[in-house]
This record gives C-alpha cells, sequence and structure tokens, in this order.
C-alpha cells in the first residue's frame, strides 16, 4: 500500500504533487506529509493528489531502488501492470494519475551520493508552448536557483511520461546527502504551495524571492569519475568554476604516496552538483556545472 490523500473542492484544475520517486531523497516527502495534513479543503478550488512515497518500498528501505525488485522508478516508466511491483507503480501512475492531472510536481533530491544547490527545473521540450508553460511553474516554485535542463538520459523517467502526456511539468534537486534541512525542507514546503497559487487551486498570492536562473545546455556541465578512489573536493557548492578548473581530486585508496587523479569542469559557470561521498567509483558523478543565464 502506498500512502495518497485526494482534497477536492469545487470544479478548478488538478495538480499531482509527489515525493520518494528515490527512496533516500526526504525534502518532498516531509513538505508532503505536512500539506496533506494542513490543507484546508476550502482554500482550495479544485483538487490536489499527494504522494508524498512514491516508490513506497525504496523510501521505507531508505534506499534509491526498491528492495523487492532493485528497480529504480525512475527509469522504469511507463511501466507494466503485469511486472514487477516498481513496474506496476510506474504503470499506475502513468495510466491513471498522471492523466487525471493538469500539472505536476516531483521532488528530488541528491539522495545519499550527491549534494545540489536547491532549484527547481523546467526541461527542453519540443512543443515550446508547453515548454513554457512549465517555465512559468518553476518561476511560480521560486526556488534560489531555477534551471532550464536539457535531458541527456531520459529514458524511462517519470519526467518524459508525464510531459509526453502534454502535462506541466516541475521537478526540482534541494539537496542530498540522504537527509535534508530546515531550509531545504522550507523551499519544498513554499515551493508546493506556490504552485498550487499558480495553478488557481489554491487562494493566496505568491511568496516571492530572488531566483538566480541557471541553463544545464549540454553534457559538458557533467564531470563523471573514471576510477575508485578517495574524493577531494577542490571548490564547493555555489563557487564559480572556469573551464579547465580542478573541481575534484582523485586520491589511490590502496597505495600511499601516488599522485592523485584530477578531474577538471569541462565548462565555466557555478557548481551546481557534488559528489557527496567521500569514497567514489568509476561512472560515479563528480560535479555538475551549470551557467548562469544573462
Amino acid at each position: 500500500m502506498i500512502p495518497i490523500t485526494v482534497i477536492q473542492n469545487g470544479s478548478g484544475k488538478t495538480a499531482l504533487l509527489t515525493g520518494g520517486n528515490h527512496g533516500d531523497e526526504y525534502e518532498g516527502p516531509v513538505a508532503l506529509q505536512d500539506l496533506a495534513h494542513s490543507l484546508d479543503p476550502g482554500d482550495i478550488d479544485g483538487r490536489v493528489i499527494i504522494v508524498p512515497a512514491f516508490n513506497y518500498p525504496a523510501f521505507r528501505d531508505a534506499a534509491r531502488v526498491s528492495p523487492i525488485d532493485q528497480r529504480n522508478l525512475n527509469r522504469c516508466f511507463p511501466g507494466r501492470p503485469d511486472g514487477t511491483v516498481t513496474e506496476k507503480i510506474a504503470d499506475y501512475f502513468c495510466t491513471t494519475l498522471v492523466p487525471m492531472a493538469d500539472i505536476v510536481l516531483d521532488f528530488h533530491s541528491g539522495g545519499k551520493s550527491l549534494d545540489f544547490l536547491p532549484f527547481a527545473s523546467a526541461h527542453v521540450l519540443d512543443d515550446k508552448t508547453q515548454q513554457e508553460a512549465c517555465v512559468k511553474a518553476v518561476e511560480a516554485f521560486n526556488a534560489p536557483y531555477s534551471v532550464m535542463m536539457l535531458e541527456i538520459d531520459n529514458v524511462g523517467m517519470y519526467d518524459t511520461t508525464v510531459e509526453n502526456q502534454g502535462k506541466i511539468f516541475v521537478t526540482t534537486e534541494l539537496g542530498g546527502g540522504g537527509t535534508a534541512t530546515a531550509a531545504s525542507i522550507g523551499v519544498a514546503k513554499k515551493g508546493a504551495l506556490n504552485v498550487l497559487k499558480h495553478a488557481g487551486i489554491l487562494k493566496g498570492e505568491l511568496d516571492r524571492a530572488p531566483t538566480r536562473w541557471l541553463d544545464m545546455p549540454d553534457d559538458a556541465c557533467f564531470v563523471f569519475c573514471e576510477e575508485d578512489g578517495l574524493l577531494e573536493p577542490v571548490i564547493d557548492l555555489g563557487e564559480n568554476v572556469e573551464a579547465g578548473q580542478p573541481v575534484a581530486r582523485i586520491w589511490p585508496v590502496d597505495r600511499t604516496g601516488k599522485p592523485p587523479v584530477t578531474y577538471t569542469a569541462n565548462c565555466s559557470g557555478i557548481l551546481t552538483a557534488r559528489h557527496f561521498h567521500g569514497l567514489v567509483k568509476s561512472g560515479d558523478c563528480l560535479a555538475v556545472v551549470a551557467v548562469e543565464m544573462s
């Protein structure tokens, strides 16, 4: 059983709000538990579907993937009604909940392996009218950072399924390290309310503050590790970085007196994400650099 709350009043639009797509990401589950408890039906015109723990088995296991079938929900869409547990969850959302929605908000953070600047994002879409509607919803969410992202690996993603159904979609990365902070949860709570107000479902004015727009235009934004080792970060989140500048050094774990391998940024911008654990493996993402938009 996956806990779900549906609050309906009037004939307005429907919002689908989800957290715990990955089970070790906590801003969404906390913010949505609070919303399900506190939202007054008298203050809304429409329907709000709240699912704090989207991938419930993974959430209960504090893991990125389900302990039942070892599947990553965010790579299982559109799912299968006769598939594994994770595929069945994906199918239910794809065929039942998403078609009900006008606007979808899916909370993410870095889980146990990554740490992000707090941002909400929209994706580059073929349908520019839909893309602009998503951008406006991201602006309404009003995270400290807002990101325009070209998704480079979108096969099987919830994002792609929602966008292919023509829905307005907002996703986030609000921190990481397998935990949450008061500040990151505050961003999530404010953002959820702002999205509902933007959609005309919740009464009231948007709570706005300055946001910095960043762009992730291509795969040059990402730096991946090519060996196992001990991570030495060279710069911290939010700092400016130039193309060719070191962002991390990887020391061997089985030898002393040997030099580290240095990894450099592929483009200039702001360090937007970093690997969280002190030990890394080949294939891990070491850093993400985003370009500030003028």
